[in-house]
């Protein structure tokens, strides 16, 4: 293709664009003007936009299926949902772009800097045929030698300085355009920060945002150096970009809307997919993302990711089949795993069909977040020789990642016996508290006779003594002042800290603190400790319940944070397990920690009241705390924070996704899946297990508009199960806050379960059994307030908001 016709932002040719193919400067109609008219008629637009609006999907939207269902099977089947994928990215994420690419009318050179090594360094202030003759600044460096060099494009923060100096050194040209952050400064590129809204102001009738102007002042960079009346020598379709984290995100807008750009490096972008980045993922929610960043309709989908009609991973699609490299880390708290895994599986789809699976890599390296090291730049810089064909690098050096979460259900049946399928037949009737017994460790799986024991572990003290994890990973973050910390073994090598309030002397009730799927960090908090950009409160459910009188335990579940590999590994290991159960089996050894002090501390624990275990759980959790709950008698009473819908009426048709997440995509209960398509067959349901939680105090939680459950399926359960509390007469002792709100747990939920706890104490002190504790709910100016009243108290002095 004609070098002039691909520069801008191109889209794939429609019937009607050839006079918009006259001069470079009008290719530019990547703004699909609003809602998409180079590429649909006005009637496709209407009839598209109420797909949009009806899509709902728990898993990511298939790359290769058109919003309305069909399949894509033909690469002229993909040009389509490629345009009808870009245009949703648009109206979702970027915004529309300015109509045309202004000329540059004057390129001047500002200063040049002769350095030792032969090379380069040119400052140059580049004016624009805008209204306002608008220009920005951004320097040039050029190696020794005639070329043709390849590109690296980045902006100039100054953890992408390496990136540049690497690259300076293997032959490329570097330049580093003005697309800093609106939150960094650099002393050396003054104002770069600023340009994007000088140019966004040229154009009024754009809705672009920070990461697509960004994006396109990167490709007007690109517009000086391959105008070859300015002089450099580039190589031939030999273009790459890169950058971290909010740059990286930078860079796929970049290479997804300028294909020019045939190489992209994208280290921790974060938010692969919002749909398995929320609260319970303890990830970067799209209510969370600064408000310059994307579009704020996106805000919109906070809590109802499922009805994104494209989610993150559509950046992929766009740049299919050109070079991409994945690079993020297993403990990555902006990163989750998991949703990586999923859209660059999804991306695979894509690659393959256009002939060309190897050029997208997902490359996992250890440790968190930060920091750049020296050997991720020389990995990064090799990716990128490897795609222009340079250097030494062979394709071997980056294989196929091992997937983490990748669970092959099909393989798993084939290593069961057949009596590990076949549900235990009892005598007892239906509803006997040991039939459900019996069904629920049929689920659970057979543990094995001896686990392996990690004795020599040791505890998880300071980051930096735990190998791979960062500053993110420190258990003291976010701690009160009114707290300390004692590392713990117990079970089967199972690490964790106790936290626990020093203003209080007399024996503790404990709490076990359960997690929910927060792949990169296990228990420790991170984006949900924070409120959104600019609100940050910084406090963690287990430092909070522990300065205010309390013991908590707190460890990672199989599959998480420090034990990521384990959950990998896990039916590997444990053919007959399921890794629910697996976690069972370690929230009983936490209670024989806390009970019995089976276990190893780094110094000598407070004194614990015995009969004061509460668990608290919230998603994965809350569902693990009523199952351990159930199997424990010696838990004294559990608070269940959005931790399930109801197996039996949860099918594929539900916005949930049905059961499969649990026993595909996640893996924890693989029995589950023998019933997939007939859930009314499932052997128990949480009703049953609620039964056997009874008398003892439950705390149930369920937010309205949790997409995760389906709500009236969860009201009626409870309701069931209250029939347990009324045959032994604590119908008090179940409470379930039914608030109007997405799923999380910050901090009105914690308020929420102390607010609980404290009541049962005070109950427990003052000889109250029968008293019970009753809840009053109360619309006051906006979200639900939660009131508990202790009967026969004076309300002033012992009620308090939840």
């Amino acid at each position: 293709m004609d070098r002039s016709l691909r520069l801008g932002f191109a889209f794939p040719p429609a019937t009607d664009v050839t006079a918009c193919q006259q001069t470079r400067r009008e290719f530019l109609l990547g703004t699909i003007a609003g809602a998409g008219a180079l590429l649909l008629t006005t009637n496709g637009v209407a009839q598209s936009n109420q797909q949009t609006r009806a899509y709902r999907k728990a898993d990511l939207p298939p790359l290769l299926e058109f919003l309305d269902g069909t399949t894509v099977k033909t690469k002229e089947d993909w040009t389509r949902r490629k345009a009808e994928i870009r245009r949703l990215l648009v109206e979702t994420f970027h915004g529309t772009y300015p109509q045309h690419v202004p000329a540059i009318v004057q390129a001047e050179v500002l200063q040049e800097q002769k350095k030792e090594d032969g090379s380069l360094h040119r400052q140059v202030r580049l004016t624009f045929d805008t209204k306002n003759k608008v220009s920005f600044e951004m320097w040039v460096w050029v190696p020794k030698g005639d070329g043709p060099f390849p590109v690296l494009l980045t902006a100039p923060r100054f953890y992408q300085i390496g990136w540049a100096e690497v690259a300076l050194q293997r032959g490329y040209i570097v330049v580093l355009y003005p697309g800093l952050d609106h939150m960094h400064q650099e002393a050396a590129y003054p104002d770069y920060e600023k340009v994007w809204q000088r140019f966004r102001a040229e154009y009024p009738d754009a809705t672009w945002t920070e990461f697509s102007t960004k994006a396109w002042l990167a490709s007007r960079a690109l517009d000086y150096l391959l105008d070859p009346k300015f002089g450099y020598r580039v190589a031939e379709d030999h273009v790459a970009v890169i950058g971290f984290s909010r740059y990286a995100k930078q860079s796929l807008t970049a290479a997804a809307f300028d294909d020019r750009i045939t190489c992209v490096v994208a280290r921790s972008a974060g938010s692969w997919a919002y749909r398995f980045s929320s609260h319970c993922e303890g990830g970067e929610t799209c209510g969370y993302l600064p408000r310059e960043w994307l579009l704020q309709s996106l805000r919109q989908y906070n809590g109802r990711e499922h009805e994104m009609p494209i989610d993150s991973h559509g950046w992929l699609a766009l740049i299919a089949p050109r070079r991409c490299l994945l690079h993020t880390a297993y403990n990555d708290d902006c990163d989750v795993t998991f949703a990586a895994e999923r859209a660059y599986r999804e991306g695979k789809k894509v690659y393959a069909l256009l002939g060309r699976p190897e050029n997208l890599c997902l490359d996992y390296r250890q440790g968190g977040h930060g920091p750049i090291s020296d050997e991720h730049r020389r990995r990064n810089l090799d990716w990128i020789d490897l795609s222009f064909g340079r250097g030494a690098v062979r394709a071997d050096a980056f294989p196929e990642p091992k997937l983490i979460h990748q669970f092959d259900w099909p393989a798993w049946k084939a290593q069961q016996a057949v009596d590990d399928l076949e549900l235990p037949q009892t005598p007892a009737s239906t509803g006997d508290r040991t039939e459900i017994l019996a069904r629920i460790g049929w689920m659970l799986g057979r543990a094995p006779d001896r686990i392996p024991s990690a004795v020599e572990e040791p505890f998880l003290t300071r980051p930096q003594e735990i190998e791979g994890f960062g500053e993110d990973r420190d258990p003291d973050r976010y701690a009160s002042p009114d707290t300390a910390r004692i590392p713990v073994v117990f079970g089967d090598g199972v690490r964790g800290n106790l936290y626990y309030g020093t203003k209080t002397h007399q024996p503790l009730p404990a709490v076990i603190w359960l997690h929910p799927y927060n792949w990169p960090m296990g228990y420790c908090s991170c984006y949900d400790a924070v409120i959104p950009w600019g609100q940050t409160a910084m406090r963690t459910p287990y430092h909070y319940v522990a300065s205010r009188g309390f013991a908590v335990l707190a460890f990672d579940q199989v599959g998480f944070g420090t034990r990521l590999f384990e959950g990998r590994d896990f039916y590997q290991q444990y053919p007959r397990w399921s890794k629910l159960g697996r976690m069972v089996h370690d929230v009983r050894a936490a209670v024989d920690f806390v009970v019995d002090a089976k276990g190893r501390s780094q110094r000598e624990l407070p004194t614990i009241d015995r009969k004061q275990i509460y668990l608290l759980g919230y998603s994965l959790g809350g569902m693990l705390a009523l199952y351990s709950a159930t199997l424990d008698e010696r838990i004294a009473g559990v608070a269940c924070f959005s931790g399930f819908t109801p197996l039996r009426t949860n099918t594929d048709a539900k916005p949930t996704g049905g059961i499969r997440p649990l026993w595909e995509w996640y893996a924890l209960l693989p029995k589950l899946g023998l019933y997939n398509g007939r859930e009314r067959e499932i052997p128990y349901d949480y009703d049953d297990l609620l039964s056997l939680v009874a008398p003892r105090p439950c705390l149930i939680v369920s937010q309205a508009r949790d997409r995760h459950a389906n709500f009236a399926d969860v009201v009626a359960c409870v309701q069931r199960a209250r029939k347990a509390w009324q045959a032994e007469g604590r119908t008090d002792a179940l409470i379930h806050l039914t608030p109007d709100d997405l799923s999380h747990f910050q901090d009105a939920q914690h308020d929420m379960f102390l607010n609980w706890l404290v009541g049962l104490s005070v109950r427990k002190d003052q000889s109250m059994d029968n008293a019970g504790i009753h809840c009053v709910v109360s619309q006051v100016d906006g979200p639900s307030h939660h009131r508990l009243y202790r009967p026969g108290l004076n309300d002033c002095d012992n009620s308090v908001m939840l």
